[in-house]
């Protein structure tokens, strides 16, 4: 049966609730992330202290991932997630205590603990979404859930920031952290209340470190995966401008503190409206030809916006960015779906979020050492260049992707 001649995944209850996990998930974390931010530097007063909040999720996050993607194969995936869910509601439930002064807190080390249960538990919560996914939607539906899940994750980007934000500068952090704990919360319950047949755990399980070799050698032996994986994840490497953003607004387009705030979600409009525009009209012939294409624009996007000196040029441009990305993480996301075997979805879906994640990190260190080589003009050019490189470098060595239809891998 085609994908149009399905009732829209929109009408799949457990669809939504699976949308409702993710997204509120998201909010929370988010959340936390702004609030921790403030906490820290009314505590420090200095601007490392904010780097190691950062340092201090992203390390046990890298460590754990592997083991995630291991234990999502092989336990029932809602339990896992509800247990995931219920870490990031202690984390946040740990935070309003220290931020209440309910806990004696010997500086600032059991913040930093907190947050690294957050990356720990955060290692989990993307492989339980697509290995979900993969029970609640027909596979003549990927593209279009994953266009959906798409809008969804770009909601919760934009959504859980300002929420954190707002509720900081309106009620105080304790407030805050109460919010995102309540969002973990509901979380865990829209995955418990799931109506789905999870599949039969096997009574015997591969050794955990063979298992995770298994994964590695599936993702690394599968061309059009491997290729789809590193386009996205050296395009955000190089062609990142976010983290130079203060620096842009300052420097280059004389504006004031609040045209960070429309300049960081030019990109997330963009996305969100391409992935709503796929969900409608799932891409099926040419996907590898659309994906290069798409992430070659963003890198030239991404040059324009280097070279503006003009505030809604730039913002025109960077919304531009944002329609390209979000061409390239749902078609990414497609891939992810229809090119993993059930039985590995867990780790595969474990490394892709090392790609990403890793890419996320790096690329704003990235952008900071080249702009202080470079120039701040000059390295967000360089980058652009270079993202543009890789798509030639992608075309070329992995043939199969370049002439992908998605119909071929369902």
């Amino acid at each position: 049966m085609s994908a149009d001649a399905l009732p829209s995944p929109l009408r799949n209850r457990a669809f939504l609730e699976l949308l409702t996990y993710r997204i509120l998930a998201m909010l929370s974390y988010q959340m936390v992330a702004v609030t921790v931010g403030w906490h820290i530097y009314e505590i420090t007063g200095d601007p490392l202290a904010l780097g190691l909040v950062g340092l201090a999720e992203v390390i046990p996050y890298f460590c754990v991932a592997p083991f995630a993607g291991y234990l999502v194969d092989n336990l029932k995936r809602r339990r896992l997630g509800a247990m995931a869910c219920a870490g990031l509601a202690i984390t946040a439930t740990l935070l309003v205590s220290f931020a209440a002064g309910w806990t004696a807190a010997a500086g600032t080390w059991l913040i930093y603990a907190a947050i690294a249960l957050t990356g720990t538990v955060r290692s989990f919560l993307t492989p339980i979404y697509n290995t979900l996914f993969a029970r609640v939607l027909p596979r003549e539906q990927y593209a279009r859930g994953a266009g959906l899940g798409s809008v969804v994750f770009q909601l919760g980007l934009v959504l859980g920031p300002a929420f954190g934000g707002v509720m900081v500068a309106w009620a105080g952090k304790t407030a805050a952290y109460g919010v995102a704990a309540a969002f973990a919360m509901a979380a865990g319950l829209a995955l418990i209340t799931m109506r789905i047949d999870e599949p039969h755990i096997p009574a015997e399980r591969a050794p955990i470190f063979a298992s995770i070799g298994e994964g590695l050698r599936f993702v690394f032996g599968h061309q059009i995966l491997l290729g789809a994986l590193a386009l996205d994840m050296f395009a955000v490497l190089f062609g990142g401008a976010v983290a130079l953003l203060p620096a842009f607004i300052k420097d280059v387009l004389h504006a004031g503190p609040e045209a960070l705030g429309i300049l960081r979600g030019a990109p997330a409009a963009g996305a969100v409206i391409v992935g709503l525009w796929m969900a409608r009209k799932p891409l099926e012939k040419h996907a590898g030809r659309v994906l290069l294409i798409a992430v070659a624009l963003f890198g030239v996007c991404i040059i324009g916006f280097a070279l503006s000196t003009h505030l809604w040029l730039s913002v025109a441009l960077l919304f531009a960015s944002g329609l390209c990305d979000g061409v390239s993480v749902v078609l990414r996301s497609t891939i992810l779906q229809l090119a993993t075997p059930d039985a590995m979805r867990g780790r595969v879906s474990a490394i892709n979020g090392i790609f990403i994640g890793s890419s996320n990190e790096l690329g704003a260190f990235e952008s900071g050492l080249a702009a202080k080589i470079l120039g701040l003009v000059p390295s967000v050019i360089f980058g652009g260049c270079m993202t543009m490189s890789i798509v030639g470098i992608t075309a070329k060595f992995a043939p199969k992707l370049r002439r992908l239809n998605l119909k071929d891998l369902h």
